[in-house]
């Protein structure tokens, strides 16, 4: 009998790697987007869907090489961003910035 290994018969998504960082840390900066996960909030009550995002990324820096810059992961409860990583998930990876506009959070 052949030993399976956890990946083949798990559905459990896979976190994503990276220092997590509170999201005002990164506002205003370009970041390049690596990955993303929904995850159902912890604090269902703070935004009208009830999700939050888990976003992966790395904060650019000036003649540094992409692949030589650590992950990072940040989570938030913005809808707006919910609602755009959805649309554009196809698109990742992509450069962007995360900016705030009175009180919500938009890519540009």
């Amino acid at each position: 009998m052949a030993i399976k290994r956890f990946a083949e018969f798990s559905d459990e998504p896979v976190g994503l790697d990276g220092d997590k960082i509170q999201l005002d840390r990164v506002l205003n900066s370009e970041i390049l987007i690596t990955g993303y996960r929904i995850l159902t909030s912890k604090y269902p009550d703070k935004n009208k869907s009830g999700k939050a995002l888990q976003l992966q990324f790395k904060i650019l820096k000036h003649g540094t090489d992409d692949n030589d810059i650590r992950p990072n992961v940040l989570f938030t409860g913005s809808d707006v961003l919910i609602d755009q990583i959805t649309k554009y998930s196809e698109h990742i990876p992509f450069y962007a910035q995360i900016i705030k506009i009175n009180r919500y959070y938009s890519f540009r």
